[in-house]
């Protein structure tokens, strides 16, 4: 197992049938059936190349996996420099999923790892469809290194991970006048720490996790931090109930099942919920979209440092004297080494077939895993991507009426709820009450796990285990032996007294006279 400062790998990950130097792999059997090429630049925290490589080369064929960066752990590898076309993150950053929700399938984090965890180079110059594409499928793809060296290999697929945090978009005409600014300003993508920022008048611009993130981190040192929002959003913290992660609570089966039969009811408690914990109209942050419309703020310092004052949240349009600009306003997509067929007509997205393989392809042996927003940890549905990716790439027919249902009910192996229950209530009922972790769709189907049930059972114990740096003995209560006791005698008066009060009721109704006396 391996672990690299924002997340954990386990060596079996990186099997492959070609030797493979950048994952420690040796193995010098070169003749494979069937050649796959796994392309990440550094996103997603080595997650996605790690579910795709974990799948590809579980099912036998050579996997090649043609890394962006030089070492394991991807976008949450904080580097002190920020290397272009690569994804950075700041010092301070904390993952907003917990380990359950955002763990592998098939692969429990180990139970140690806080529950929200702190945090041979190859570039891929193109990829394109060899002459005889409709007939092979295959694609031939032209590598560079460091040293400028440039090398062609063949491939029969290709999985593109590289994700969505690479390209930033700096909307400098959108802000007429900064080219006279005389402080400061850069892209959250730039911002490594608050260092620096001591003394200074700081202004965020635009919301979001990492705009959160940064104001909160920023306003430690600075002399004000300025929040602009136009729209506001809605903010939740990683600790739930009890002192539980968040994302752990109100994410079951059922719970599920509740927002589908009444949408409207479940977001107003929602909100309703969040706005006890602060409101969010008066903190200036409530948006006019419902909860489910966008992805929250995961930020659990934000209320404290808007209530002290060092972060005053402004609209979008708005005046302020400050030095510094920092503008976290997203990315942009940027895939110039797929062919251009693939990229026209589809503005900064790539138009995909379920988010996953590009629909004009008269072979589907291209797909494109982890380029999706979800509500939640990204790793489990990479993983459920990758995992229909590797299963069309050995002859599944990609589009069928039929398909979509066999694809959630079968290959996504959606967990039998009755059968569960039937058969072992403990997990059954594990399944549709607790949360909703990835092991669910290990327990039957293509790709199951004899270690999912176990999983699910320990679950809470790995959640706990962090927690327990001091234990607290509590002392049994002198009165807990009477308590049986006092619950009869307590339900006894209860039911005297009830039937006392009808007995008074029955004769004030029947005599109602005395009642003016």
């Amino acid at each position: 197992m391996y672990f690299s400062g924002r997340y954990w790998w386990r060596q079996s990950d990186f099997k492959v049938t070609r030797g493979c130097t950048s994952c420690g792999c040796a193995n010098p059997n070169t003749e494979t059936e069937f050649h796959y090429g796994v392309y990440s630049s550094s996103d997603r925290g080595g997650s996605l190349r790690s579910d795709q490589h974990q799948e590809l080369s579980g099912r036998g064929p050579g996997a090649h996996l043609l890394r962006g960066s030089d070492d394991i752990g991807g976008l949450w590898r904080f580097k002190e420099h920020p290397e272009p076309g690569r994804a950075n993150i700041y010092q301070s950053v904390i993952i907003n999923s917990s380990k359950e929700i955002m763990s592998y399938s098939d692969f429990p984090p180990p139970a140690h790892l806080p529950n929200n965890m702190h945090h041979s180079q190859t570039t891929v110059v193109s990829v394109r469809q060899r002459p005889d594409f409709p007939v092979s499928g295959q694609w031939e793809v032209e590598t560079e290194r460091t040293e400028g060296q440039r090398e062609t290999q063949v491939f029969d697929a290709v999985v593109v991970c590289t994700g969505h945090y690479t390209q930033p978009h700096l909307p400098l005409n959108d802000f007429p006048g900064i080219e006279e600014f005389e402080g400061r300003y850069l892209h959250s993508w730039e911002y490594r720490s608050a260092e620096g920022l001591q003394g200074k008048r700081v202004v965020v611009v635009r919301i979001g996790n990492s705009g959160g993130d940064i104001a909160v981190d920023a306003s430690r040192v600075a002399e004000q931090v300025y929040l602009s929002t136009r729209r506001g959003a809605w903010v939740v913290s990683r600790v739930g109930a009890g002192g539980l992660p968040g994302d752990l609570m109100g994410t079951s089966r059922l719970d599920g099942l509740l927002q589908k039969l009444f949408p409207s009811w479940i977001t107003r408690m929602i909100e309703k919920n969040l706005n006890q914990s602060f409101d969010h109209r008066l903190y200036g942050l409530q948006p006019k979209h419902g909860f489910f419309a966008q992805i929250p703020v995961v930020n659990d310092d934000l209320p404290g440092r808007i209530i002290s004052g060092r972060v005053l949240v402004k609209p979008g349009r708005s005046e302020a004297p400050v030095d510094v600009v920092v503008f976290a306003t997203g990315y942009n997509y940027d895939f110039h080494f797929l062919p251009s067929s693939l990229r026209a007509k589809s503005g900064h997205r790539l138009s995909l077939y379920r988010h996953v393989f590009p629909p004009g392809l008269t072979r589907p042996t291209l797909a494109v895993v982890g380029f999706i927003h979800g509500l939640g940890a990204i790793n489990p549905l990479a993983e459920m991507q990758a995992r229909w990716a590797t299963r069309v790439f050995k002859g599944l027919p990609v589009r069928s009426v039929i398909l979509s249902r066999w694809i959630i009910c079968h290959t996504w192996t959606h967990p039998n709820l009755l059968g569960l229950l039937l058969r072992e209530l403990g997990v059954g009922l594990r399944v549709l009450l607790g949360p909703c972790t990835p092991y669910q769709y290990r327990l039957r189907g293509p790709g199951q796990w004899d270690g999912a049930r176990q999983a699910i059972l320990t679950q809470w114990e790995r959640v706990a285990q962090p927690f327990r740096t001091r234990l607290v003995t509590v002392p049994p209560r002198p009165w807990a032996r009477l308590s049986p006791w006092l619950i009869t005698l307590s339900g006894g008066a209860v039911m005297l007294a009830v039937v006392i009060s009808q007995c008074n009721l029955t004769s004030a109704l029947q005599y109602p006279a005395h009642l003016l006396d």
